[in-house]
């Protein structure tokens, strides 16, 4: 697996995706398979498809549909790692450049980042908690998920759905134009 921290895992992106997901950085299992959230106990794909954001469960390999789903899914860090408290803070401060940026170009009409540690890091919010933020990057509106590791035992699949179900309401165009 210590080869796998140098592997880079491709974002699954398009312009002007409805929500670009974006994990903390890849895990080891990630790295091997080039599958975003592939290890068995994360709760990624199940909460995606419990909160209504695909219509089936779909697997880790099966990540190059999400955009016709208008759903996409890139990192804050590039590289892999066990766990995420081995990134540094200039790790993270870097990586929040970086996606700023990523976000400039591709202009998701939502930016949800999975885990209100990594986003406070990334964009020195140290105060922010999960669900929809102030800042926005152009148009695009940030929403903090919960982390989806089998890890995060503060938040169950079923209570972590109904937080991705909120941001499926309010991503869905309708609800765009409400806004």
């Amino acid at each position: 697996m210590e080869a796998a921290r140098d592997r880079l895992v491709p974002d699954v992106v398009a312009d002007g995706l409805r929500v670009l997901f974006c994990g903390i950085n890849p895990g080891l299992m990630t790295a091997v398979t080039g599958h975003h959230f592939a290890r068995p106990g994360n709760r990624f794909w199940p909460v995606l498809h419990l909160s209504g954001f695909t219509p089936r469960l779909l697997k880790p390999s099966e990540q190059g549909e999400l955009p016709s789903y208008g759903l996409g899914i890139t990192n804050v860090v590039a590289r892999a790692s066990a766990r995420a408290d081995e990134l540094t803070a200039e790790e993270y401060r870097e990586g929040g450049r970086l996606l700023a940026r990523k976000v400039a170009r591709l202009r998701p009409g939502w930016l949800a980042v999975v885990g209100v540690t990594a986003y406070r890091a990334a964009f020195d919010e140290p105060k922010a908690r999960v669900g929809p933020q102030e800042r926005t990057f152009g148009s695009t509106r940030v929403w903090v998920l919960p982390n989806p590791s089998g890890l995060n035992a503060h938040w169950t699949a079923r209570t972590m759905a109904d937080e991705f179900a909120r941001l499926r309401v309010a991503a869905e165009p309708r609800s765009q134009a409400q806004a």
